[in-house]
């Protein structure tokens, strides 16, 4: 049986490298994007599906969920992708609309996908769920690494992958019979840190494509990068 795998923001970066090597592992993936004609540009160039999609509109998300329901009755894998680094300021110059417009993509877009999603999860019989968090979001490697100077780790990003990261635990919990798993890509170059990463967009799809392609018995409730469980 084929498998139906969603991915938010998988036009560009991160989430078209995992779309790629998700669809050359044999899955059938309909990429999620805001921007029509870049989505329908990658969509082509992977071979994959498209559906447009807003992680901050809740009527773009329903009308995704729907069509995925209509096309295919379920879904087996979604991939929380998008994400947003809008807000490079030390906190006391950062206004708390700026903050709570980042959060608007990066914790609550996971949130509305995730409950939009949840009826088609339930129609699978492997339903996985994978946030793309970070370990600028862990506590333990904030102290461990002093990853405080907010020109090289935005405060406001971090506390967003912090919550993300809490949000995963969270519906693990929730969401009985449903692998429900957080995945830190590492520093990936991609637009988010203007290129700057040391790793390639494969290395940084690592442990997507890992969580994404779990068996029925594998874990839940954890955060991993490609190296293994990362502490929060």
């Amino acid at each position: 049986m084929e498998t139906i795998t969603v991915i938010t923001g998988g036009n560009k970066g991160i989430g078209r490298e995992t779309a790629r090597r998700l669809a050359a592992a044999g899955h059938t993936v309909l990429i999620g994007a805001r921007d029509p004609e870049r989505g329908r540009a990658a969509a082509a160039e992977l071979g994959v599906g498209l559906l447009r999609l807003d992680v901050t509109d809740q009527r773009s998300v329903d009308d995704a969920a729907a069509r995925v329901r209509a096309e295919y009755g379920r879904c087996d894998v979604l991939i929380n992708n998008a994400g947003a680094n809008t807000v490079v300021a030390p906190l006391e110059h950062t206004a708390a609309e700026d903050a709570a417009a980042l959060l608007d993509v990066n914790l609550w877009g996971a949130l509305r996908v995730t409950n939009a999603f949840v009826p088609l999860l339930r129609a699978s019989r492997h339903p996985r769920v994978v946030n793309v968090s970070s370990s600028v979001g862990s506590f333990a490697e904030t102290v461990a690494h002093d990853m405080f100077d907010w020109q090289i780790v935005p405060p406001v990003y971090a506390v967003s992958k912090t919550a993300l990261t809490m949000l995963t635990l969270k519906y693990s919990r929730a969401l009985p019979g449903m692998l429900v798993n957080a995945a830190d890509p590492g520093y990936t170059e991609t637009d988010l840190n203007g290129h700057r990463g040391t790793q390639t967009v494969t290395e940084g799809s690592d442990a997507i494509v890992r969580l994404a392609t779990l068996s029925a018995d594998g874990p839940t409730g954890i955060l991993v990068n490609r190296d293994g469980v990362v502490p929060w």
